[in-house]
């Protein structure tokens, strides 16, 4: 008879796995007169974020989440003000859970995994936008990037959470709707599991790593990572 593995901890990433980032278009749609601009934000709010690590300099992602907001501004012709910026900053820190999340985060639970998230977002926030989305509680922790000075997909993101947690990469299962941070946790050895939420899929390039796991919804994922550690 097969031997199950020993389940693995859970790691969730959180801006836009757990959290809604559809609610910072509004403001977009606002500022910019379309809200599809708030895709293109973080599609540079990721690239100039890896830019940093690759260059060897770091500044917290907050930061440049706003950096890149202004960035856009002068690229649009469009202007920026005060009270923009703190909307922005209000609205960032209060995005609400989606609607798949609290469900499956609870059958993780009443199956005895162990439940932690990892971001990009630097740590502080009291209350946290974990706590304003009411999830905090299902994670024994919350680790931050701003702890090594670099942003996933550094293997050193990754390591982090081992080490901090007293286990080897290969006992945790990154969960993301990102396939750059999937890959990233894949190539420092844990496990990938691929949530495809909209305007987000499948790389289908030679040599990115194949995600473990697969699906479009997290109610989905989490059946198949019981399905396969279940009991274990």
């Amino acid at each position: 008879m097969a031997v199950r593995q020993k389940k693995p901890i859970i790691v969730f990433d959180v801006n836009e796995t757990l959290l809604d980032i559809t609610t910072l278009e509004p403001l977009f749609e606002r500022v910019f007169g379309h809200s599809a601009v708030m895709r293109e934000w973080f599609a540079q709010l990721i690239l100039y974020s890896q830019t940093m690590t690759l260059c060897g300099r770091y500044q917290p992602f907050g930061e440049l989440a706003v950096g890149t907001l202004n960035m856009l501004a002068s690229i649009h012709g469009k202007q920026i003000t005060t009270d923009d910026v703190d909307e922005f900053k209000q609205l960032m820190g209060a995005m609400p859970a989606h609607a798949d999340v609290e469900p499956a985060l609870k059958t993780l639970q009443a199956e005895n995994f162990r439940l932690v998230t990892l971001s990009n977002s630097a740590g502080g926030a009291d209350p946290s936008p974990l706590q304003k989305a009411g999830l905090a509680d299902y994670f024994e922790g919350s680790f931050s990037v701003d702890a090594v000075k670099k942003f996933k997909p550094a293997p050193q993101t990754y390591q982090l959470v081992a080490d901090e947690l007293g286990v080897q990469t290969h006992d945790l299962l990154l969960v993301a709707c990102h396939l750059w941070d999937t890959a990233g946790a894949q190539a420092a050895g844990c496990h990938g599991a691929f949530l495809t939420r909209p305007y987000n899929a499948v790389l289908p390039a030679e040599g990115i790593p194949k995600a473990d796991f697969v699906a479009s919804d997290l109610g989905e994922l989490v059946s198949q990572v019981i399905g396969r550690w279940g009991n274990a």
